[in-house]
C-alpha cells in the first residue's frame, strides 16, 4: 500500500499550492522504484466533483527548484493561473531514471550506438502500476478522454508512444521539442504507420534548441515539421503546433508554452 506524504518543502523551494509525494513505487520490469509528486486542483476535497489527470515525466523538474537537475517547469504555478480560468488538472509527477537509463526507459526504438528501446516496460508502469494507483487515491475522471501524457526530449517520443501505444489509457498527448532525433527515423516511421486515435495531440519545437551544435538544433527543427507533416493531415485541428521563436532546449522554455499547451488539451 503507497502512503502519501506532503511534499517535503524546503525554505528554498519554489512550490505553489497542494503537492503530495508517494512512497518509492515498485516495478519489477523497470528494476527500480520511482517516486510520485502530485500537484492537486485546491478544490480537490470537494466529493460531488472529478478531475482529468495529466502524467509527466521527469517529475523531478516540474514543480520545485531544488531537487531538479536542470531548472524547473512551473508546472504548480502553470496549474494555479490556469484553475482561474476555470482549467483543473491533477498532475502527476514521475521521477526518471539516472543516467543513460532515462534514454532506454523513454524510447521504444535503440539509438545510433545501440542502446535504447525499453520504453514499454516504462509504458507498463504507468498503465498498470501508477494510474490504477492515482485513480484508487484521488478523484479522478479515468477515462482517456481526461487523461493526458506530456513531456520534452526523450519525454515527449515517450508521450507520443504513451498515446498510439495505449489509446484506451492516454488520449490527450503533448509533445515539447522531441527528440526524433534519437533512433534516426524510426520513431518518425512509427508515427507514420499508426492508425488514428481519438484525441488531441500538442507538438512544438524552439528555433534554436541546441545552441552548441547547430547541427542537432537542425534536426530538432527539421524533424519536428516532418511529424507535423505526418500527423496533421490524420488530426487536423485536433492538433497543436507551435514553433518558439529563439527558445532553447530547457525547462523555462518549456515552462513557457506549457499553459498554452493545457489550454488545447485540457480546454
Amino acid at each position: 500500500m503507497t502512503t502519501w506524504h506532503p511534499y517535503p518543502a524546503t525554505a528554498e523551494s519554489t512550490v505553489v499550492g497542494t503537492l503530495l509525494q508517494s512512497d518509492p513505487v515498485p516495478h519489477e520490469g523497470l528494476g527500480r522504484a520511482p517516486m510520485l509528486t502530485v500537484h492537486l486542483p485546491q478544490n480537490h476535497i470537494q466529493r460531488d466533483r472529478r478531475y482529468p489527470v495529466l502524467y509527466m515525466h521527469d517529475g523531478q523538474n516540474l514543480f520545485d527548484d531544488v531537487p531538479s537537475y536542470s531548472g524547473e517547469w512551473q508546472v504548480d504555478e502553470t496549474m494555479h493561473q490556469l484553475a482561474s480560468e476555470g482549467i483543473e488538472v491533477i498532475v502527476v509527477g514521475i521521477t526518471n531514471a539516472p543516467g543513460e537509463v532515462r534514454y532506454d526507459e523513454y524510447s521504444l526504438f535503440a539509438g545510433a550506438e545501440g542502446e535504447g528501446g525499453n520504453g514499454r516496460l516504462y509504458l507498463d508502469f504507468l498503465v498498470n502500476t501508477v494510474k490504477p494507483l492515482i485513480d484508487e487515491s484521488f478523484l479522478t475522471e479515468p477515462g482517456p478522454a481526461t487523461t493526458g501524457i506530456m513531456g520534452s526530449s526523450m519525454g515527449g517520443l515517450a508521450s507520443l508512444y504513451g498515446f498510439f501505444e495505449h489509446p484506451d489509457v492516454f488520449g490527450l498527448a503533448g509533445a515539447m521539442s522531441p527528440a526524433f532525433w534519437w533512433d534516426d527515423g524510426q520513431t518518425l516511421e512509427y508515427l507514420r504507420y499508426q492508425p488514428p486515435q481519438e484525441g488531441r495531440i500538442y507538438l512544438d519545437v524552439g528555433t534554436v534548441e541546441d545552441q552548441d551544435d547547430p547541427d542537432l538544433a537542425r534536426r530538432y527543427h527539421d524533424e519536428f515539421w516532418l511529424a507535423r507533416d505526418i500527423l496533421a493531415p490524420v488530426y487536423g485541428d485536433r492538433l497543436m503546433t507551435a514553433v518558439d521563436e529563439g527558445a532553447i532546449h530547457h525547462e523555462t522554455a518549456w515552462a513557457r508554452r506549457l499553459p498554452e499547451a493545457v489550454r488545447f488539451l485540457f480546454g
